[in-house]
């Protein structure tokens, strides 16, 4: 049921026994870990709202059957759905959207109606949520956009480069305006590129560290966007998770709050495959192609706010989270 190599060090220090917590888009790939989380540590309630389009019922189906797990099909874009979600719950964390820059070039609308749209939803059912006592969402760096600013530090953005990226600046906008208007302050987590357990490499849209681990394991060539110098600040998913509890336990909170989760690190595709090739004991040599449309060819964060106010310290880093990942897609 558990991953022992995950989740040993606590990061809370209440008794969650009493708590009830609703996850959104708890089958995928961060909120199954967040629940993960919430389960071992004995949360009062956990209960998890997907409409599995693009989670997947194997990430929970382990916790089915417990006393303090409960599942609920359902879609964000459906407003009832999302108030009777909430309903009993004393914290929410939103991790319920559709990722993928190359999604979002393809698909525009879905995008903005999951993204944006189920968003609104989320809000509005929260504001009309008596028991509510934190929001967290899944924000994301691809706010920063054309920015070419190292560190990304929050409050030096640049324009989007995505619809991706246009719909989770737009989830940032309604918090915070939902914040001033209604006093629903809430905390935005912007990922930065979170990989780990439970993260589906066969997902026509996957993220390229399972790609490559599946590469490597298969012993076939990796392909390479661009000239694998692009870099980014690869956060193992525990990371977020820590960040996610921490956030949802934070009682000082007097206003919306956006703050970077990563790990202030910086990896370029190159490097990473010369760790996969130590990881696997094979020599292979990446295929390179074309960069991809609205990619920002290097990233990293400033943690300085979320270590300021959360005190997040990043407690896997990239070669040590590497390394558990691949044996798990190895062993999976």
């Amino acid at each position: 049921m558990f991953n022992n190599k995950l989740y040993n060090t606590p990061y809370h220090d209440q008794d969650l026994s009493g708590s009830k917590f609703l996850i959104t888009g708890g089958a995928g790939f961060i909120g199954s870990n967040i629940v993960e989380y919430l389960i071992k540590y004995n949360a009062g309630h956990v209960r998890v709202l997907d409409n599995l389009s693009n989670g997947y019922f194997e990430n929970i189906k382990d916790f089915m059957g417990l006393p303090n797990f409960e599942f609920v099909l359902g879609d964000i874009r459906d407003l009832n759905t999302c108030k009777k979600a909430l309903e009993g719950m004393d914290y929410l964390t939103h991790q319920a959207a559709l990722g993928s820059v190359p999604r979002s070039i393809a698909d525009p609308i879905i995008s903005n109606d999951v993204n944006v749209g189920g968003f609104l939803n989320i809000l509005t059912a929260v504001k009309d949520a008596p028991n509510i006592k934190r929001m967290v969402y899944a924000a994301s760096s691809s706010t920063y956009g054309d920015s070419p600013d190292l560190p990304k530090r929050e409050g030096n953005e640049g324009s989007p480069l995505s619809p991706y990226a246009v719909t989770k600046l737009v989830n940032e906008l309604y918090a915070d305006v939902f914040s001033k208007i209604y006093g629903l302050n809430t905390i935005g987590l912007r990922y930065f590129n979170v990989f780990g357990p439970k993260q589906n490499p066969n997902n026509p849209y996957a993220a390229v560290i399972p790609i490559f681990c599946k590469a490597f394991i298969e012993n076939k060539q990796p392909t390479i966007n661009g000239d694998g110098l692009t870099s980014r600040d690869f956060t193992f998913v525990e990371n977020a998770v820590q960040a996610n509890i921490k956030a949802l336990l934070y009682n000082k909170l007097e206003k919306h709050q956006v703050m970077n989760m990563a790990c202030g690190d910086q990896v370029t595709l190159n490097e990473m495959i010369e760790i996969l090739n130590m990881l696997s004991g094979n020599k292979l040599q990446a295929i390179y192609g074309p960069e991809r449309k609205g990619d920002v060819k290097h990233s990293k964060a400033s943690i300085d706010k979320i270590n300021s106010i959360l005190g997040f310290e990043p407690k896997i880093r990239f070669n040590k989270g590497l390394e558990i990942v691949f044996d798990w897609y190895k062993n999976k």
